[in-house]
């Protein structure tokens, strides 16, 4: 592998954006991504920015044409897109690629697309995530396995990016990020939950007050306030990440109570339209996003029949 390797994206929304970016400064001179949605109104133009902000070479194909200009391949789609990506991939990969999976899905799904890509003569790296992208970039920690994991790591350090090895055997690392997300999205809900409840008699701030008392050390209020963001920007994408926690705790024989009840608050995001409702930005404050929620129920309520 070459000591600057041309590095191409499949898929170039937030994290394979902030990933880009990061490797640009870092060295990487050559840098190649296909998005589904690059020439779609609206949201096209937004990645088309994010490409040219990053030196980034826009694609129409991410099978043989991003396959030809890349070496390392590192995959940020949704999801449930993830096999479907690999799939897709597949037909321009083979020997000297390395295909770097960065999506959260389960061991089981992460085995599937490990099977779909060393078929190609390519080499798979399975990849857990285990912080938000941005603001690290692609330095957020992350766990590494599979064939290709070692050397990954040996061509990727160089560049910053923070890795530690777990096992060529696919799904330990996915394990362990579909378990930690059982506490860090299962908190978002709880909190965005708290707040829609406590808000209704303005109890927000006694609530946390408490909370500081049991949980010292932590400032609750601004927590609330971080992760009703993300599930106003991210709940689309994070039902569907729990989803794949639901399965992954299931094949384990748990029953996913919890997890399940994350899904149903993202959805619940993504069905009442707030990323739009808030311009695809964060809150500022949990009363900020309090206050949207009431007058969004009054305006429903007074639209019934």
């Amino acid at each position: 592998m070459t000591s600057n390797p041309r590095i191409g994206f499949v898929g170039f929304g937030e994290a394979g954006y902030h990933i880009a970016a990061g490797l640009r400064k870092a060295g990487i001179a050559e840098i190649t991504a296909f998005d589904i949605n690059w020439q779609t109104p609206g949201l096209g133009e937004k990645i088309r920015q994010r490409a040219a902000e990053t030196g980034t070479q826009l694609v129409d194909s991410n099978g043989v044409q991003l396959a030809d200009l890349s070496d390392i391949i590192l995959s940020t789609v949704t999801s449930d897109q993830a096999l479907t990506a690999a799939q897709q991939t597949a037909s321009g990969l083979g020997v000297g690629h390395l295909y770097a999976d960065l999506n959260s899905v389960s061991p089981s799904l992460k085995q599937s697309i490990d099977r779909v890509i060393s078929a190609t003569g390519a080499r798979y790296v399975e990849v857990a995530v285990m912080s938000p992208i941005p603001p690290y970039a692609h330095r957020a920690p992350m766990l590494i396995g599979g064939a290709g994991g070692r050397d990954f790591i040996e061509t990727m350090t160089p560049f910053g990016m923070r890795m530690e090895y777990t096992s060529a055997k696919v799904g330990e690392a996915a394990a362990t990020k579909m378990c930690r997300s059982i506490v860090v999205k299962g908190m978002e809900a709880l909190l965005t939950e708290c707040v829609l409840g406590a808000s209704r008699y303005g109890a927000e701030e006694r609530v946390f007050k408490s909370l500081a008392e049991t949980f010292p050390g932590l400032d609750w209020s601004d927590m609330a306030t971080y992760m009703v963001g993300r599930v106003v920007v991210h709940g689309e994408r994070r039902a569907r990440e729990m989803e794949e926690v639901a399965e992954t705790l299931r094949s384990m024989g748990v029953d996913p109570m919890m997890a399940e009840a994350t899904v149903r608050r993202m959805d619940w995001s993504a069905q009442l339209g707030l990323k739009e409702l808030f311009h695809g930005e964060a809150p500022a404050t949990h009363r900020e996003f309090a206050d949207a929620i009431a007058e969004l129920d009054r305006s429903l309520a007074t639209n019934e029949p």
